[in-house]
Protein backbone atom coordinates (compact mmCIF):
# COMPACT_ATOMS: atom_id res chain seq x y z
CA UNK A 1 0.00 0.00 0.00
CA UNK A 2 1.30 3.47 -0.89
CA UNK A 3 2.18 5.92 1.86
CA UNK A 4 4.27 9.04 2.31
CA UNK A 5 7.14 8.55 4.75
CA UNK A 6 9.59 10.99 6.32
CA UNK A 7 13.08 9.54 5.98
CA UNK A 8 14.21 11.63 8.96
CA UNK A 9 11.64 10.89 11.69
CA UNK A 10 9.67 8.04 10.11
CA UNK A 11 6.23 9.68 10.37
CA UNK A 12 3.73 8.37 7.81
CA UNK A 13 1.01 10.15 5.89
CA UNK A 14 -1.70 9.01 3.48
CA UNK A 15 -1.08 9.85 -0.18
CA UNK A 16 -4.55 11.43 -0.09
CA UNK A 17 -3.45 13.98 2.50
CA UNK A 18 -2.48 17.35 0.93
CA UNK A 19 0.87 17.35 2.77
CA UNK A 20 4.08 18.31 1.00
CA UNK A 21 6.58 17.98 3.84
CA UNK A 22 6.73 16.31 7.25
CA UNK A 23 5.76 18.13 10.42
CA UNK A 24 9.46 17.96 11.36
CA UNK A 25 10.29 20.01 8.25
CA UNK A 26 11.97 17.30 6.19
CA UNK A 27 10.94 16.04 2.72
CA UNK A 28 8.65 13.04 2.29
CA UNK A 29 9.35 9.98 0.16
CA UNK A 30 6.86 7.57 -1.35
CA UNK A 31 6.77 4.03 -0.01
CA UNK A 32 5.70 2.02 -3.02
CA UNK A 33 6.57 -1.46 -4.24
CA UNK A 34 7.54 -1.22 -7.89
CA UNK A 35 7.71 -4.16 -10.27
CA UNK A 36 8.60 -4.47 -13.93
CA UNK A 37 8.88 -7.42 -16.29
CA UNK A 38 10.99 -6.54 -19.36
CA UNK A 39 9.54 -9.50 -21.27
CA UNK A 40 6.00 -8.39 -20.47
CA UNK A 41 6.31 -4.88 -21.87
CA UNK A 42 4.48 -4.37 -25.19
CA UNK A 43 6.95 -3.61 -28.01
CA UNK A 44 4.75 -0.76 -29.22
CA UNK A 45 4.72 0.98 -25.83
CA UNK A 46 7.20 3.85 -25.70
CA UNK A 47 7.82 6.65 -23.25
CA UNK A 48 7.79 6.54 -19.47
CA UNK A 49 4.41 4.82 -19.25
CA UNK A 50 6.08 1.78 -20.80
CA UNK A 51 6.97 1.15 -17.13
CA UNK A 52 3.37 1.38 -15.95
CA UNK A 53 3.83 -1.43 -13.39
CA UNK A 54 6.61 0.53 -11.70
CA UNK A 55 4.66 3.80 -11.45
CA UNK A 56 2.28 4.67 -8.58
CA UNK A 57 -1.00 5.24 -10.38
CA UNK A 58 -4.05 3.10 -9.61
CA UNK A 59 -6.11 3.86 -12.73
CA UNK A 60 -4.51 4.15 -16.17
CA UNK A 61 -7.40 6.40 -17.20
CA UNK A 62 -5.75 9.15 -15.14
CA UNK A 63 -2.50 9.15 -17.13
CA UNK A 64 -1.56 12.63 -18.35
CA UNK A 65 1.03 12.30 -21.10
CA UNK A 66 2.57 14.31 -23.92
CA UNK A 67 4.74 11.46 -25.18
CA UNK A 68 7.61 12.06 -22.76
CA UNK A 69 10.50 9.65 -22.31
CA UNK A 70 12.60 7.28 -24.39
CA UNK A 71 14.95 10.10 -25.38
CA UNK A 72 17.85 9.03 -27.62
CA UNK A 73 21.32 8.09 -26.40
CA UNK A 74 24.10 9.44 -28.63
CA UNK A 75 27.76 8.43 -28.42
CA UNK A 76 30.37 11.15 -28.99
CA UNK A 77 34.12 11.32 -28.45
CA UNK A 78 35.42 13.96 -26.05
CA UNK A 79 39.09 14.23 -25.00
CA UNK A 80 39.69 10.95 -26.78
CA UNK A 81 37.07 9.18 -24.68
CA UNK A 82 33.65 7.86 -25.77
CA UNK A 83 30.81 9.49 -23.84
CA UNK A 84 27.13 8.58 -23.97
CA UNK A 85 24.81 11.61 -24.08
CA UNK A 86 21.14 11.06 -23.23
CA UNK A 87 19.25 13.79 -25.05
CA UNK A 88 16.70 14.73 -22.40
CA UNK A 89 16.31 18.13 -24.04
CA UNK A 90 14.22 16.43 -26.75
CA UNK A 91 11.37 16.01 -24.23
CA UNK A 92 8.01 17.66 -25.12
CA UNK A 93 8.63 20.90 -23.21
CA UNK A 94 12.40 20.78 -23.70
CA UNK A 95 13.70 19.29 -20.45
CA UNK A 96 13.82 16.14 -18.31
CA UNK A 97 11.25 17.73 -16.00
CA UNK A 98 8.51 16.29 -18.25
CA UNK A 99 9.13 12.87 -16.72
CA UNK A 100 8.29 14.07 -13.24
CA UNK A 101 5.49 16.35 -14.38
CA UNK A 102 3.69 13.54 -16.19
CA UNK A 103 3.56 11.29 -13.10
CA UNK A 104 2.89 14.12 -10.64
CA UNK A 105 0.01 15.64 -12.62
CA UNK A 106 -1.39 12.18 -13.36
CA UNK A 107 -1.50 11.53 -9.61
CA UNK A 108 -3.00 14.97 -9.00
CA UNK A 109 -5.75 14.13 -11.47
CA UNK A 110 -6.34 10.80 -9.72
CA UNK A 111 -6.66 12.66 -6.41
CA UNK A 112 -9.23 15.05 -7.92
CA UNK A 113 -6.99 18.14 -7.74
CA UNK A 114 -8.40 21.23 -9.49
CA UNK A 115 -5.55 23.73 -8.92
CA UNK A 116 -1.79 23.41 -8.53
CA UNK A 117 1.03 25.76 -7.62
CA UNK A 118 4.74 25.33 -8.31
CA UNK A 119 7.91 27.38 -7.88
CA UNK A 120 10.64 27.09 -10.47
CA UNK A 121 13.60 28.77 -12.13
CA UNK A 122 12.03 27.87 -15.46
CA UNK A 123 12.02 24.31 -16.78
CA UNK A 124 9.94 22.71 -14.03
CA UNK A 125 7.44 25.55 -14.35
CA UNK A 126 7.20 24.91 -18.09
CA UNK A 127 6.62 21.19 -17.52
CA UNK A 128 4.04 21.54 -14.75
CA UNK A 129 2.20 24.22 -16.76
CA UNK A 130 2.11 22.06 -19.90
CA UNK A 131 0.87 18.90 -18.17
CA UNK A 132 -1.66 20.88 -16.14
CA UNK A 133 -2.97 22.29 -19.41
CA UNK A 134 -3.21 18.78 -20.80
CA UNK A 135 -5.17 17.69 -17.71
CA UNK A 136 -7.39 20.80 -17.55
CA UNK A 137 -6.03 21.73 -14.11
CA UNK A 138 -5.61 25.39 -13.11
CA UNK A 139 -1.91 26.21 -12.69
CA UNK A 140 -0.02 29.01 -10.92
CA UNK A 141 3.78 29.21 -11.35
CA UNK A 142 6.08 31.27 -9.10
CA UNK A 143 9.41 32.25 -10.68
CA UNK A 144 12.45 34.43 -9.90
CA UNK A 145 12.51 37.83 -11.60
CA UNK A 146 15.70 36.72 -13.37
CA UNK A 147 14.07 33.79 -15.22
CA UNK A 148 14.92 33.64 -18.94
CA UNK A 149 12.28 35.45 -21.04
CA UNK A 150 11.85 32.42 -23.28
CA UNK A 151 10.91 30.20 -20.36
CA UNK A 152 8.47 32.80 -19.01
CA UNK A 153 6.74 33.00 -22.39
CA UNK A 154 6.62 29.22 -22.64
CA UNK A 155 4.92 28.94 -19.23
CA UNK A 156 2.39 31.61 -20.18
CA UNK A 157 1.74 29.95 -23.54
CA UNK A 158 0.41 26.90 -21.70
CA UNK A 159 -2.13 29.11 -19.95
CA UNK A 160 -0.56 29.16 -16.49
CA UNK A 161 -0.64 32.29 -14.36
CA UNK A 162 2.89 33.52 -13.66
CA UNK A 163 4.00 35.30 -10.49
CA UNK A 164 7.44 36.95 -10.52
CA UNK A 165 9.06 37.07 -7.07
CA UNK A 166 11.96 39.37 -6.12
CA UNK A 167 14.95 37.70 -4.48
CA UNK A 168 16.52 34.26 -4.74
CA UNK A 169 15.01 30.81 -5.21
CA UNK A 170 14.40 30.43 -1.46
CA UNK A 171 12.12 33.46 -1.45
CA UNK A 172 10.32 32.21 -4.56
CA UNK A 173 9.70 28.91 -2.75
CA UNK A 174 8.31 30.72 0.28
CA UNK A 175 5.78 32.53 -1.94
CA UNK A 176 4.67 29.20 -3.41
CA UNK A 177 4.42 27.63 0.07
CA UNK A 178 2.02 30.37 1.10
CA UNK A 179 -0.06 29.85 -2.05
CA UNK A 180 -0.12 26.08 -1.46
CA UNK A 181 -2.41 26.63 1.52
CA UNK A 182 -5.23 26.96 -1.04
CA UNK A 183 -3.97 24.62 -3.77
CA UNK A 184 -2.06 21.36 -4.35
CA UNK A 185 1.69 21.91 -4.19
CA UNK A 186 3.00 20.33 -7.40
CA UNK A 187 6.61 20.85 -6.41
CA UNK A 188 9.34 19.17 -8.41
CA UNK A 189 11.46 19.29 -5.25
CA UNK A 190 9.16 18.39 -2.38
CA UNK A 191 6.48 16.27 -4.05
CA UNK A 192 7.68 12.62 -4.14
CA UNK A 193 5.49 11.76 -7.13
CA UNK A 194 7.78 13.92 -9.26
CA UNK A 195 10.70 11.66 -8.33
CA UNK A 196 8.63 8.65 -9.39
CA UNK A 197 8.68 10.15 -12.86
CA UNK A 198 12.39 10.97 -12.99
CA UNK A 199 13.25 7.43 -11.90
CA UNK A 200 12.18 6.23 -15.36
CA UNK A 201 15.53 7.54 -16.62
CA UNK A 202 17.16 4.48 -15.01
CA UNK A 203 14.73 2.02 -16.61
CA UNK A 204 15.28 3.57 -20.04
CA UNK A 205 19.06 3.57 -19.78
CA UNK A 206 18.96 -0.09 -18.76
CA UNK A 207 16.81 -1.01 -21.77
CA UNK A 208 18.56 1.23 -24.29
CA UNK A 209 21.99 -0.14 -23.36
CA UNK A 210 20.79 -3.68 -24.06
CA UNK A 211 20.05 -4.46 -20.40
CA UNK A 212 23.35 -3.12 -19.12
CA UNK A 213 24.16 -0.04 -17.07
CA UNK A 214 26.93 2.58 -17.29
CA UNK A 215 29.89 2.64 -14.96
CA UNK A 216 29.27 6.30 -14.15
CA UNK A 217 26.49 8.84 -14.71
CA UNK A 218 27.30 12.54 -14.26
CA UNK A 219 24.41 14.92 -13.55
CA UNK A 220 24.17 18.70 -13.39
CA UNK A 221 22.70 19.22 -9.92
CA UNK A 222 20.78 22.03 -8.28
CA UNK A 223 18.01 20.28 -6.36
CA UNK A 224 19.13 16.88 -7.62
CA UNK A 225 15.71 15.56 -8.68
CA UNK A 226 17.05 13.67 -11.70
CA UNK A 227 19.92 12.15 -9.74
CA UNK A 228 17.60 11.12 -6.88
CA UNK A 229 15.09 9.69 -9.33
CA UNK A 230 17.78 7.75 -11.20
CA UNK A 231 18.96 6.29 -7.90
CA UNK A 232 15.40 5.19 -7.07
CA UNK A 233 15.06 3.55 -10.48
CA UNK A 234 18.38 1.71 -10.38
CA UNK A 235 17.67 0.62 -6.79
CA UNK A 236 14.36 -0.88 -7.93
CA UNK A 237 16.13 -2.72 -10.75
CA UNK A 238 18.67 -4.02 -8.23
CA UNK A 239 15.93 -5.14 -5.82
CA UNK A 240 14.27 -7.04 -8.67
CA UNK A 241 17.62 -8.73 -9.48
CA UNK A 242 17.66 -7.21 -12.97
CA UNK A 243 21.07 -5.61 -12.33
CA UNK A 244 23.92 -6.68 -10.05
CA UNK A 245 25.21 -3.29 -8.95
CA UNK A 246 24.40 0.41 -8.91
CA UNK A 247 26.19 2.78 -11.27
CA UNK A 248 28.42 5.45 -9.76
CA UNK A 249 26.41 8.67 -9.57
CA UNK A 250 28.27 11.99 -9.70
CA UNK A 251 26.91 15.50 -9.06
CA UNK A 252 28.26 18.54 -10.90
CA UNK A 253 27.67 22.11 -9.73
CA UNK A 254 28.64 25.56 -10.96
CA UNK A 255 31.26 27.18 -8.74
CA UNK A 256 29.00 30.25 -8.51
CA UNK A 257 26.45 28.24 -6.49
CA UNK A 258 27.82 24.99 -5.09
CA UNK A 259 26.39 24.23 -1.62
CA UNK A 260 26.55 20.46 -2.16
CA UNK A 261 30.20 20.69 -3.20
CA UNK A 262 30.99 22.64 -0.03
CA UNK A 263 29.16 20.10 2.16
CA UNK A 264 30.87 17.19 0.36
CA UNK A 265 34.29 18.82 0.74
CA UNK A 266 33.71 19.25 4.46
CA UNK A 267 32.74 15.56 4.68
CA UNK A 268 29.21 15.84 5.98
CA UNK A 269 27.27 18.14 8.24
CA UNK A 270 24.65 20.66 7.28
CA UNK A 271 24.27 21.93 3.72
CA UNK A 272 25.48 25.54 3.88
CA UNK A 273 23.19 28.17 2.38
CA UNK A 274 25.41 30.03 -0.06
CA UNK A 275 25.00 33.45 -1.64
CA UNK A 276 24.80 32.71 -5.38
CA UNK A 277 27.06 34.56 -7.76
CA UNK A 278 26.24 35.18 -11.39
CA UNK A 279 26.39 32.05 -13.55
CA UNK A 280 25.38 31.06 -17.05
CA UNK A 281 23.98 27.81 -15.57
CA UNK A 282 20.80 29.40 -14.18
CA UNK A 283 18.92 26.11 -13.88
CA UNK A 284 21.00 24.87 -10.92
CA UNK A 285 21.22 28.05 -8.86
CA UNK A 286 19.81 26.55 -5.64
CA UNK A 287 21.34 28.14 -2.51
CA UNK A 288 20.11 25.43 -0.11
CA UNK A 289 18.56 22.34 -1.75
CA UNK A 290 15.87 20.78 0.48
CA UNK A 291 16.92 17.26 -0.52
CA UNK A 292 20.63 18.03 -0.33
CA UNK A 293 21.37 15.50 2.41
CA UNK A 294 19.53 12.86 0.39
CA UNK A 295 21.76 13.61 -2.61
CA UNK A 296 24.94 13.33 -0.54
CA UNK A 297 23.78 10.03 0.96
CA UNK A 298 23.13 8.65 -2.54
CA UNK A 299 26.60 9.71 -3.66
CA UNK A 300 28.08 7.93 -0.66
CA UNK A 301 26.14 4.73 -1.39
CA UNK A 302 27.18 4.67 -5.05
CA UNK A 303 30.81 5.73 -4.60
CA UNK A 304 30.13 9.07 -6.24
CA UNK A 305 31.29 12.60 -5.57
CA UNK A 306 30.50 16.27 -6.12
CA UNK A 307 32.57 18.40 -8.49
CA UNK A 308 32.34 22.13 -9.10
CA UNK A 309 33.22 23.80 -12.39
CA UNK A 310 34.18 27.36 -13.32
CA UNK A 311 32.31 29.56 -15.79
CA UNK A 312 35.04 29.24 -18.41
CA UNK A 313 34.80 25.45 -18.12
CA UNK A 314 31.04 25.57 -18.68
CA UNK A 315 31.53 27.78 -21.75
CA UNK A 316 34.12 25.37 -23.13
CA UNK A 317 31.75 22.43 -22.62
CA UNK A 318 29.03 24.39 -24.47
CA UNK A 319 31.46 24.88 -27.37
CA UNK A 320 32.27 21.17 -27.44
CA UNK A 321 28.60 20.17 -27.48
CA UNK A 322 27.63 22.67 -30.18
CA UNK A 323 30.60 21.55 -32.30
CA UNK A 324 29.05 18.05 -32.19
CA UNK A 325 25.71 19.43 -33.40
CA UNK A 326 24.13 19.57 -29.94
CA UNK A 327 22.55 22.77 -28.61
CA UNK A 328 21.93 22.15 -24.92
CA UNK A 329 21.26 24.54 -22.06
CA UNK A 330 24.36 25.81 -20.25
CA UNK A 331 23.12 23.89 -17.19
CA UNK A 332 23.50 20.65 -19.16
CA UNK A 333 27.07 21.59 -20.08
CA UNK A 334 28.02 21.67 -16.39
CA UNK A 335 28.03 17.85 -16.33
CA UNK A 336 30.29 17.61 -19.39
CA UNK A 337 32.61 20.20 -17.83
CA UNK A 338 32.85 17.97 -14.75
CA UNK A 339 33.63 14.96 -16.94
CA UNK A 340 36.48 16.92 -18.56
CA UNK A 341 38.10 17.58 -15.17
CA UNK A 342 38.83 13.86 -14.70
CA UNK A 343 38.20 12.09 -18.02
CA UNK A 344 40.13 8.95 -17.02
CA UNK A 345 38.38 8.57 -13.67
CA UNK A 346 34.91 7.47 -14.66
CA UNK A 347 35.32 3.95 -16.02
CA UNK A 348 34.78 2.57 -19.48
CA UNK A 349 31.13 3.54 -19.98
CA UNK A 350 30.12 7.08 -18.97
CA UNK A 351 26.70 8.63 -19.50
CA UNK A 352 25.65 12.28 -19.19
CA UNK A 353 22.00 13.37 -19.36
CA UNK A 354 21.68 16.65 -21.28
CA UNK A 355 18.83 18.03 -19.26
CA UNK A 356 17.54 21.10 -21.14
CA UNK A 357 17.18 22.52 -24.64
CA UNK A 358 19.56 25.28 -25.65
CA UNK A 359 16.80 27.04 -27.55
CA UNK A 360 15.33 28.02 -24.17
CA UNK A 361 18.41 30.12 -23.40
CA UNK A 362 19.67 30.87 -26.89
CA UNK A 363 20.82 34.35 -25.86
CA UNK A 364 23.44 32.72 -23.62
CA UNK A 365 25.20 31.36 -26.69
CA UNK A 366 26.29 34.90 -27.52
CA UNK A 367 28.95 34.37 -24.87
CA UNK A 368 30.65 31.63 -26.90
CA UNK A 369 29.84 32.77 -30.45
CA UNK A 370 30.66 36.48 -30.30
Amino acid sequence: MESLVCSFCGKRYSVKDPVWRCECGHPLDLEFEASWNPQGTPDQAHGIWRYREALPLKNSGNIVSLGEGFTPILEVTVSGRPVLLKLEFLSPTGSFKDRGASVLISKAQELGVKKVVEDSSGNAGCAIAAYSARAGIECHIYIPESTSPGKVLQIKAYGAEVFRVPGNRTEVARAAWEASKKAYYASHIWNPFFLQGTKTLAYEIFEQLNFQIPDTIIFPVGNGTLLIGAYLGFSELLNQHLIERLPRLVAAQAEACAPLYLAYSRKGGEIPEVIPQSTIAEGIVIPQPPRGKQVLEILRKTGGMVLQVKEREILEAMRILSSRGILAEPTSAVALAAFLKKPEEWGEKVLIPLTGNGLKTIEQYQKIIF
